[in-house]
């Protein structure tokens, strides 16, 4: 397996050729699916991303078929099941790269803020599960600023959840803890812009 440096390292190359679109052919023909073609699995990536229909996680990465590992769920939030499933993979697979992937303009940001500004209720308390495992990341953010409308807040608190799941990832779990002390395991975030495609990763190392 692929050290976390090098995986990052195609993360970002293969977010370049998207944005210039330059998909490469190795990638092109990779993703056509093949009968029978079952060889075991060995993502050099774990990727935690949103579900965001906008956001298509081996696209923006211009990676192909079992390239990464993908955990999806609205606000890239971190529950047990998400944990559970990084473990797995870290553990099974000894990828020691996990991405938690944000986006701008992100649906679940948005409905936290106007569920915090009273504009907006859920009664679906599977939604509202959601909702409440993102209002603490926002606390810090908008203690300085009100406006939950305001493009810059809605920025701000994207990044902010995003950091986080990383933060939860990294002290939720005894597993991986254990891998990231033996620096088996980097954890680290990134921000996907809708409106550009360009990816901006929280962390170099």
């Amino acid at each position: 397996m692929i050290s976390a440096t090098d995986a990052l390292k195609r993360l970002r190359d293969g977010n370049r050729r998207f944005i210039s679109d330059e998909v490469s052919e190795e990638a092109s023909a990779i993703r056509e699916h093949r009968a029978g073609a079952a060889a075991p699995q060995s993502p050099f990536a774990i990727i935690l991303a949103c579900s965001d229909s906008r956001v298509p996680t081996e696209l923006i990465f211009d990676q192909g078929i079992g390239d990464l590992f993908v955990i999806r769920v609205a606000g890239n939030i971190v529950a047990p099941s998400q944990i559970g499933s990084i473990e797995y993979a870290a553990k099974q697979f000894g990828t020691r790269l996990v991405v938690v992937l944000g986006h701008s303009n992100c649906g679940a940001i948005i409905a936290t803020l106007r569920e915090l500004a009273l504009k907006e209720s859920h009664r679906s308390p599977n939604l509202r599960a959601i909702v409440d495992r993102i209002r603490p990341a926002l606390d810090s953010v908008l203690e300085e600023y009100y406006d939950v409308e305001d493009e810059a807040v809605i920025a701000s608190c994207v990044r902010a959840n995003i950091q986080a799941s990383v933060d939860g990832l990294q002290h939720g779990s005894l597993i991986l803890e254990q891998l990231i002390e033996a620096k088996e395991l980097n954890i680290i975030g990134a921000e996907y812009s809708i409106e550009t495609g360009y990816i901006d990763f929280f962390e170099s190392d």
